[in-house]
């Protein structure tokens, strides 16, 4: 079995192969067995993001956020994705 670095090295390069839906799909499983990976969290936060899946974008940026609550990028990740999410549903409560 394979360790979680190596598989969010491989769902990462998945991801910069284009290949969001199995890069997902391997973030996903890794959150299986460590769900509290915040590199996991941050990356789905992206590509659900880019997915329009934007309420699977916002929990995923607010777990990282609970689970590394000290560490500023994780808030500002989840900054862009708030802005990111009210630009494509218009609801303004991701912006309040």
């Amino acid at each position: 079995m394979t360790n979680v670095v190596e598989r969010y090295n491989a769902a990462e390069q998945l991801k910069d192969q284009g290949k969001s839906a199995e890069a997902i799909a391997a973030l996903e499983a890794i959150l299986v067995d460590h769900p509290e990976h915040v590199l996991s969290h941050l990356t789905l936060g992206r590509l659900y993001t880019l997915a329009s899946n934007f309420e699977a974008a916002v929990a995923h940026g607010r777990r990282a956020c609970e689970l590394e609550p000290n560490e500023p990028f994780n808030f500002t990740a989840l900054s862009l994705t708030y802005q990111r999410t009210f630009a494509g549903t218009r609801d303004t409560q991701y912006i309040q």
